[in-house]
């Protein structure tokens, strides 16, 4: 997790190419100096609301998805939706995003919880609108897979997630797994662009 953090992560405050540079004013202590940078910078508080709207967005519609697979389509025979090559199947998935690891449910339940935690602590220094969207898609689907931990059968923490996107010749997957891939695709576009979560954009 210290990784994650020192690879996305960047300083709070920002900076012209790199470092933000002021002269200390008598009788001001340092410390006084960057918290008041922070306060006179701008926009943090619009970043963090879309952070949350993506992020709700998608939680929403993936547990919604999944209260209509179980209740209309589990147990039930698959919905053609592009003939054969996109199903409607309700499985359920003990493993990671696309099945894998069906015997680690537990570890994948705490690597979620700790994605959330990370990405939380992320949001104190995030003024990047894209970064933004990729945190909240990240958020969003793992807090739609981590509720199926939690709280379906076979118990808490051992929960398996309902998939039901079934694409032919692919692993079955839902909503929240696509959040995810989608949140991770953006994160790695903004990094090679040089973006950086504050905002900072690294031209070398």
């Amino acid at each position: 997790m210290a990784e994650a953090e020192r690879i996305i992560g960047t300083p709070d405050t920002p900076d012209d190419g790199g470092e933000e540079t002021t002269e200390a004013a008598p009788g001001v202590s340092g410390a006084e100096q960057r918290r008041t940078g922070a306060e006179r910078r701008p926009g943090r508080g619009r970043r963090i609301a879309v952070l949350f709207a993506v992020a709700a967005f998608a939680y929403a519609l993936d547990l919604v998805s999944k209260m209509i697979v179980v209740a209309k389509l589990e147990h039930h025979a698959p919905i053609e939706v592009i003939g054969d090559w996109l199903e409607f199947h309700a499985i359920r998935n003990p493993g990671a995003a696309f099945g894998f690891g069906g015997a680690f449910t537990i570890i994948f339940t705490v690597i979620a919880a700790a994605v959330i935690v990370v990405i939380f602590r992320l949001a104190r220094k995030l003024y990047s609108f894209p970064w933004a969207v990729a945190l909240g898609l990240l958020l969003g689907g793992a807090l739609g897979n981590l509720t199926d931990r939690i709280f379906r059968a076979p118990g808490v923490f051992e929960g398996q997630v309902v998939d039901f996107i079934a694409p032919k010749g692919f692993a079955v997957f839902n909503l929240a797994d696509s959040a995810i891939v989608c949140g991770g695709i953006l994160i790695v576009l903004l990094s090679f662009r040089g973006l950086d979560p504050d905002g900072t954009v690294h031209k070398d």
